[in-house]
C-alpha cells in the first residue's frame, strides 16, 4: 500500500509521530465534541471514510470485490458500519457479521446500522459465545477477498467476554487480508500486549494518532502496516 497518497492519510513514522494512550485517546474525542462542536456522527463518518480510502487501494492490489466487515457493538462497530455502506456505495459485494447482540448497539453506532440495514446490505449476527458461531464467521469471511476488523477499538482492557478469542483466531487462521480499524481487535492500546489473542492485520488505519503500544516493534506483528486517519480534527488543535 506504498502508493497510498492522500491528504488525510499517512504512513506511521514511529521516530516522528507521537503516540496516544488510551486515555489522551477519549479525553481527545470528549474535547472535539463538547469545546470543538464536531458531532460524533461526523467524527465517526470521516474515521469511515478515511479508512474506506485504505481499503479500497488494497481491494485494488489484491484486485478484489468482495469484503466482509466484522463489527462489535461499540463505536469500533460504528466505524465499520460506515465502511460498509461507503464500501457497497462504490460497488464492491460487502457482507457485514456483527459478533454480539445487535440491540446493544447504541448511538452514531446505532445510526449507521440503521443506514446499513435500510440500505439492504448483507448482515449476519452471530453470538460468540454460541459453539457453531466460529464456523458462521468462517463460512461467511472465506467468501471474501478482503476482511476489515472492526470488532474492538482501542478501549478494551483486560480480558475479552467468552467466545472472543475463538472468533478471532477463526479470522485469523482464513489466511485473508485483514485491514484493523483503529488498533486490531484484541490487542492492548498501551502495551500491545494481546488480551489473550489479537486479530494478525496486514495494515491498521489508526484514527487521530498512533496508539502508545504501536511504538513497541513487538505490535508489527499484529498492526502490520500502520496508517494515521485525519478524523477531520488534529490533537495539535487543542494546543
Amino acid at each position: 500500500m506504498a502508493g497510498i497518497i492522500l491528504d488525510m492519510i499517512k504512513r506511521y513514522d514511529p521516530q516522528k509521530d507521537k503516540t496516544m494512550t488510551r486515555d489522551a485517546v477519549r479525553q481527545f474525542d470528549y474535547w472535539a465534541i463538547n469545546n470543538a462542536g464536531i458531532s460524533g456522527a461526523v467524527l465517526m463518518e470521516n474515521a469511515g471514510i478515511r479508512c474506506t480510502e485504505v481499503i479500497l487501494e488494497r481491494l485494488k492490489a489484491l484486485r478484489g470485490g468482495k469484503v466482509c466487515v466484522v463489527c462489535g457493538t461499540g463505536n469500533n462497530g460504528g466505524d465499520g458500519f460506515v465502511i460498509a455502506r461507503q464500501l457497497a456505495g462504490a460497488g464492491f459485494d460487502v457482507s457485514v457479521v456483527i459478533c454480539g447482540d445487535a440491540i446493544k448497539i447504541s448511538g452514531e453506532s446505532r445510526t449507521n446500522y440503521d443506514l446499513a440495514k435500510l440500505l439492504k446490505l448483507k448482515i449476519n449476527v452471530i453470538t460468540p459465545a454460541n459453539e457453531f458461531s466460529c464456523q458462521e464467521v468462517v463460512d461467511i469471511a472465506s467468501r471474501n477477498d478482503l476482511i476489515v476488523d472492526a470488532i474492538f477499538g482501542s478501549g478494551l482492557t483486560g480480558h475479552m467476554r467468552r467466545g472472543y478469542e475463538n472468533i478471532i483466531e477463526a479470522i485469523n487462521s482464513l489466511g485473508r487480508d485483514i485491514i484493523a480499524v483503529d488498533i486490531p481487535s484484541g490487542l492492548d492500546c498501551d502495551t500491545a500486549e494481546p488480551l489473550p489473542v489479537s486479530i494478525r492485520a496486514r495494515a491498521t488505519v489508526t484514527l487521530v494518532a498512533p496508539k502508545k503500544g504501536f511504538a513497541s516493534q513487538a505490535s508489527q506483528q499484529y498492526t502490520g502496516d500502520v496508517y494515521i486517519a485525519s478524523i477531520g480534527i488534529e490533537p495539535s488543535a487543542r494546543n
